[in-house]
């Protein structure tokens, strides 16, 4: 009888086994950062990157950036061409190799990417820094790109609106890095004197020669709750004034209460926010 039942069960384990396993996809679930919650992929897409529990707003790129922002048919504009590893850099492995990895886990060339087009029917020329991409850090490329976005903006007469993410200057490219900051600034003192808009949007996280530089020069400072926010970092700051930082420091909140920024705004209202900035801004009549 035993006998019996031990071939009765087999034969339940053998049909089971014959239905094959079924695949899952790695990418069904996202964990959010903050929260740990477990949150389904499409939820997480469909509500723009954004934990539906904790709120907490995740990093982007410059192809969902656009997509969130711009109105339909926007136009990415043509990646500039700069001299790759001038300075024939090397660590623990070629800075050009760095890049071309970078390049063929991300969309586009480097870390800041421009498009024109509209928002909410605003003219309006955006810039993303994308993160993803060694660290959204500014060298030759960032540098060139940002300034012919501004020309661009300059030449269809309407607003800039630049989206920050970043870790700094791209040490790869020493002082070509460096002197990526002095020429953003003056190219956007072309766009001041034009009488064009500049809004900037910073995301998490923006620090280091990004922040000393273009990051905070806006006419509007929008943040994204939670984004880090600052030039060094918080070990750094702690271990120079050997003091305990205040809580929520360096953060988009902690910036707005102390006049760093002009408002932290959710990402599902920034299109209709930066739309109604550019229109209030291009007005003439306004004094």
């Amino acid at each position: 009888m035993a006998s019996q039942d031990m071939s009765w069960i087999t034969k339940v384990r053998n049909s089971l086994g014959s239905l094959g396993k079924r695949d899952t996809p790695d990418n069904l679930w996202i964990k959010c950062p903050s929260c740990q919650e477990m949150v389904f992929t499409q939820a997480w897409e469909d509500n723009l990157s954004v934990c539906p529990r904790c709120e907490y707003h995740g990093r982007i790129g410059a192809q969902a950036r656009f997509a969130q922002v711009l109105d339909a048919g926007y136009a990415v504009l043509p990646a500039p061409s700069v001299p790759e590893n001038p300075l024939n850099f090397r660590d623990s492995k070629k800075y050009s190799d760095r890049l071309k990895a970078a390049r063929a886990a991300n969309p586009y060339p480097d870390a800041l990417t421009a498009a024109e087009g509209a928002i909410n029917g605003q003219p309006a020329v955006v810039a993303v820094q994308d993160f993803a991409f060694m660290g959204g850090s500014m060298g030759m490329a960032v540098g060139e790109a940002f300034v012919r976005a501004v020309e661009r903006a300059i030449e269809r007469r309407c607003g800039f609106v630049m989206f920050t993410a970043a870790g700094g200057a791209r040490m790869q490219e020493g002082i070509l890095s460096l002197m990526q900051m002095p020429k953003t600034t003056v190219a956007l003192r072309r766009l001041s004197r034009a009488g064009l808009p500049y809004l900037v949007v910073l995301t998490d996280p923006t620090t280091g020669g990004v922040t000393a530089s273009y990051a905070m020069l806006g006419d509007v400072q929008i943040a994204e709750p939670g984004a880090l926010i600052g030039f060094a970092g918080q070990r750094v700051i702690r271990d120079t004034i050997r003091e305990k930082l205040p809580e929520g420091f360096q953060r988009a909140e902690y910036l707005r209460e102390h006049g760093m920024v002009d408002l932290v705004v959710d990402r599902h209202e920034l299109k209709a926010t930066c739309a109604r900035l550019l229109d209030y801004l291009n007005r003439k009549d306004v004094a």
